[in-house]
Order: structure tokens, then C-alpha cells, then sequence
């Protein structure tokens, strides 16, 4: 299954895609985890060390390797370049191994200038397809909220797209927009996880404001989660709660009632 995750800043998204890649591993899944999300967090959140995770170059800033893919020439503007560059080796070459889980690093996605069309962009939106469509293992790719990296052709690959929300008005406007894009995408299957719920109104919250997205499951607002990120841990370390709240999430999307 290939997931893609977004939300609005700051409600978990990234902890979640963590939460969600420990657990198919320790279930014995192979996972490919991308981190699309310019603040490039999700290493760290799956468990790799801060020495390690140093070690951890974005695609999009490869300038040399980029150039050797894609045939570009540093400071042409408007050059020649392959709108379709090698790209089946990159997961496995320029990733870091957490247990079963591969983590890959993109990048930001240039929103001006060239827009999709310079070396960078092109590269990273090839290597996405490839993974989705031909790689033969779980992937989750942690978005940002304006799903910039994948295109329409790609998108359509992606099984299911999950908006994390907290009970806010704020992260719901944001999850309806993400489902318009999601849209004219062609991406069929929208769900939301609710994070950070304290209580049953902030569940109540959700549904009653989103009453058009299923939701998969939700995970109980939790002191550990901030506290793990304090101490450098994976808060799929810190709590057997946690643990159990997204095995319910990951089994009702492997095994749907």
C-alpha cells in the first residue's frame, strides 16, 4: 500500500508517518518512509540518531548529482535537460536503514522561478512515481499540506491519502482543502486521523466538522509524545498506549471492517 500523509503544520503529521513506518516494520513489513515535508523531521522521528541523521543529504539540494541525472547545466536558465532521468537506484543508494525501514529524503520542491519544470522538480517527481508505482513494498510519504511534489500522474497511484487533524477549526479548513486537492488529483481514498484528543467532544469535534471524511483512527493527546522529541526518541518508544492506538489505525486500513 502506498500512503500519503499532509495536514496543517504543527498537528503531527510527521509523528504520525513515524508511528505508522515503526509499526508495519515490527509487524515485518518492508517500508520505504520519504520525507516530503520541507522541515525534513521524519528521520528523527522514526529513531535514527542525530549522528546518523546528520549523515542524511535532501535529493533536491544534490546540485552535482542532479546535473548528472538530469544532463543540466549550472547556471543556464532555460538549458536542455532529460525530463526523464534514472531514478530506480536512488532509494536504495541514498537512504538510511532504521530496522525494515528505508528513509529517504527529498527536499523541497521549488514553488517559483522554474516551477515544475527545472532539474530539481522534474528529478524528485520522477523518483516519486518510480516508488509509487514500481516499488513492491509499503510507502509513506510524509506530505506537506499543499501536496506539491505529487502530480496528477502521480498521484493517482497513491492508495490512500490521510489528513491529520487536531480538534481545531483551523486543521479542518485545512484537511477540506487538502480533499479538493486531493481531487483534482484524481485521488480516490481521503481519511483523516484525529490527533491530540484529550476527550470524547474533541472526537465529537472532528466529526462533526469534517462529517464527509472518514475518519481511521485517533491518537489520545499524550505528554511522552512531546517528551520523546525532547530526549531524541522515537515516540513510538515512549508509550505502549501509543503503540496500540496506531496498530488500531495501520489494522483498519490493512484489514478494513
Amino acid at each position: 500500500m502506498k500512503i500519503a500523509i499532509s495536514g496543517k503544520g504543527g498537528v503531527g503529521k510527521t509523528t504520525i508517518s513515524a508511528l505508522i513506518a515503526r509499526y508495519l516494520s515490527d509487524s515485518g513489513y518492508k517500508v520505504l518512509a520519504i520525507d516530503a515535508d520541507p522541515a525534513m523531521n521524519l528521520p528523527g522521528q522514526i529513531g535514527i540518531k542525530m549522528d546518523e541523521e546528520k549523515k542524511i543529504k535532501p535529493l533536491s539540494s544534490m546540485k552535482e548529482f542532479i546535473e548528472e541525472r538530469t544532463g543540466a547545466k549550472r547556471g543556464e536558465y532555460g538549458g536542455f535537460f532529460k525530463m526523464n532521468p534514472k531514478v530506480d537506484d536512488i532509494p536504495d543508494t541514498y537512504s538510511l536503514t532504521f530496522d525494515r525501514i528505508k528513509v529517504l529524503v527529498l527536499g523541497s520542491i521549488n514553488k517559483g522561478g522554474g516551477g515544475c519544470f527545472c532539474p530539481e522538480n522534474v528529478l524528485l517527481k520522477n523518483l516519486l512515481s518510480y516508488i509509487l508505482i514500481e516499488r513492491d513494498e509499503w510507502v509513506v510519504v510524509d506530505m506537506d499540506a499543499g501536496l506539491e511534489h505529487l502530480g496528477r500522474g502521480t498521484a493517482k497511484y497513491v492508495d490512500r491519502l490521510i489528513v491529520v487533524v487536531e480538534p481545531g477549526i483551523q486543521s479542518i479548513k485545512t484537511a477540506l482543502r487538502i480533499k479538493e486537492l486531493a481531487k483534482d488529483l484524481d485521488i480516490g481514498s481521503v481519511s483523516l486521523i484525529a490527533n491530540k484528543i484529550s476527550k470524547e467532544e474533541d472526537l465529537v469535534f472532528v466529526k462533526e466538522n469534517a462529517p464527509n471524511i472518514p475518519i481511521l483512527g485517533y491518537l489520545s493527546l499524550d505528554e511522552r509524545i512531546r517528551d520523546s522529541d525532547r530526549l531524541g526518541l522515537s515516540p513510538y518508544d515512549a508509550d505502549a498506549k501509543i503503540r496500540e492506538e496506531i496498530a488500531s489505525i495501520v489494522n483498519s486500513m490493512i484489514r478494513p471492517q
